[in-house]
Parts: structure tokens; C-alpha cells; sequence
């Protein structure tokens, strides 16, 4: 299956350090190199490069690494494909503009019968994945939820909502989540899913996919506060949360804002 990346921060912060180790996942020390997409958040607008080509080999993942793009929220995907051809279309994370905000929407898991159990209306896909058809089913539950309320669709407000839908979706196989509408980051594990939340006293960090350290306190203010999201953990020599199947948990400047827990089957 594939691997999921996010970031959330309280200041702008480049990621260059943990994408540096999953994108050697994406076809060098991992299979995941069917592809690789990574999203950043600047304002209401957002950055988005992708690249069909297995992410451990690709010159613009390479340039990702050495060009220190700063960002309050991140958004990366590489890619196991079993679902849909290998194809830029078929290629994480999907953005949507949904009521005036850019959605970044990426998935690890594998559904089956999506099409018949999760009937799209009004959000059509792109291209032929079980991810993307997914996404549209559950913009498709979040506008009509929303319809007749008035305002632009929350992430935030939505939060248990979006939770039991996923819950509904990781009924059909499995559905780890990263979702984003550029002010909160969304994510629900089905099976495997860990964070990090790194604050002062900052210190020192060792890839486990790479020869490469990094001292956190050299890089960082006393008031800075990142968290990262990863299917497995990036480092080995820091203490990782693991999520229970069934949680969500919203983050917002670093910080945990929202969180909940639903019924895995």
C-alpha cells in the first residue's frame, strides 16, 4: 500500500528533513514507486508537484528536498498502486476548490466494490482510482451536510462528520486519511498511522531511510511547535505516537485541536 506524509506547524517550516527519508521509500528502500505528490499551503493559495516517476528517482523530488519551500501545512503521498493506472492523473494528493478553499485530500488503503457502495452525485473523479472516487463520494456527504446552512464548508466544524464517513469508507477495505482545506489537517487511521509533535527543548533526529541528522534546536525558535504525520515513523531514535484504528485527530498550528474515536469493524 501507499504512504501518507503531513505536516502542521505554528510557523512557516520547510519539511526537506522527513521528505528527504519517504521519498527513499518511494522505489529505494521501500515499493512505493508508482508515484509521489506533495502539497504546500501558502495563504489560500498552495504549491503542488507531482510526478508519475517513483519518487526515489525523480528530479523534481530531488528538488523538493533541496529547495526549502516553508509552510504551515503539508500535504505528501507516495505511491503502491492498486488501484488505477500509473499515470499523473491517478497521482496523490487531490486538490478540489470547494467553497472558496483549496481541499488536499490523500489516501493509503485498498477499497473494493467503491463504485457501487459509494454512488457520486455532484464530485466526479479525474482518474480511475478507488482514492480519488472515494474523495468525491465524501465531498458529495460534506456539501449536503452543509446545504442550507449558509457559509463555506469547515473542516473543523465538519470533523466528526468527516470521521464517521470514514468510518463508512473503511468498511470496503481499508482507509487511512490525510485531508486538509488549508487551515486544519484532517487525519483518520484504519490500521497504521503515527505522529510526532516536536516543541522546546528541541533536539537531535536520524532518519531511518537515509544517512542524514538533524539538529531540531538549530533550526528552530523556543516558540515553534511541528508535528508530522507518517503512515510508519521517519526516525528511530525519537518516540513516535501510534494512532488506535478507528482515530481521528485534527491539528492546527502543531497542535492537536480535535480528535475522536470510531468503531472499526
Amino acid at each position: 500500500m501507499c504512504e501518507l506524509l503531513a505536516m502542521s506547524a505554528n510557523v512557516p517550516t520547510d519539511i526537506c528533513f522527513s521528505f528527504s527519508g519517504l521519498m527513499q521509500r518511494g522505489g529505494n528502500t521501500g515499493p512505493h514507486k508508482d508515484g509521489w505528490g506533495i502539497t504546500f499551503y501558502e495563504g489560500k493559495g498552495c504549491r503542488n508537484f507531482k510526478d508519475p516517476l517513483p519518487s526515489a528517482d525523480s528530479p523534481i523530488a530531488k528538488l523538493v528536498t533541496e529547495y526549502p519551500i516553508k509552510s504551515e501545512l503539508v500535504i505528501c503521498h507516495i505511491r503502491q498502486a492498486n488501484s488505477g493506472a500509473i499515470c499523473l492523473e491517478n497521482t496523490h494528493p487531490f486538490i478540489r476548490p470547494i467553497s472558496g478553499k483549496n481541499w488536499t485530500y490523500a489516501h493509503n488503503g485498498q477499497l473494493a466494490d467503491f463504485k457501487n457502495k459509494l454512488p457520486i452525485n455532484n464530485n466526479f473523479p479525474i482518474g480511475t482510482t478507488d482514492s480519488e472516487h472515494a474523495y468525491c463520494w465524501l465531498l458529495d456527504q460534506l456539501e449536503a451536510k452543509q446545504q442550507g446552512k449558509g457559509g463555506s464548508l469547515c473542516l473543523r466544524n465538519l470533523a466528526p462528520f468527516i470521521g464517521q464517513l470514514c468510518s463508512e469508507i473503511n468498511k470496503l477495505g481499508v482507509f487511512n486519511l490525510l485531508l486538509s482545506d488549508g487551515d486544519y489537517l484532517f487525519s483518520y487511521c484504519a490500521n497504521n498511522l503515527h505522529y510526532i509533535t516536536r516543541r522546546a527543548p528541541f533536539g537531535k533526529a536520524s532518519l531511518i531511510d537515509a544517512e542524514m541528522v538533524v539538529d531540531f534546536q538549530q533550526e528552530t525558535t523556543e516558540k515553534d511547535v511541528v508535528t508530522v504525520i507518517a503512515t510508519q515513523p521517519l526516525t528511530d531514535d525519537e518516540n513516535w505516537h501510534k494512532y488506535k484504528p478507528g482515530q481521528w485527530v485534527v491539528f492546527n498550528g502543531g497542535e492537536v485541536v480535535l480528535q475522536g474515536q470510531e468503531q472499526v469493524n
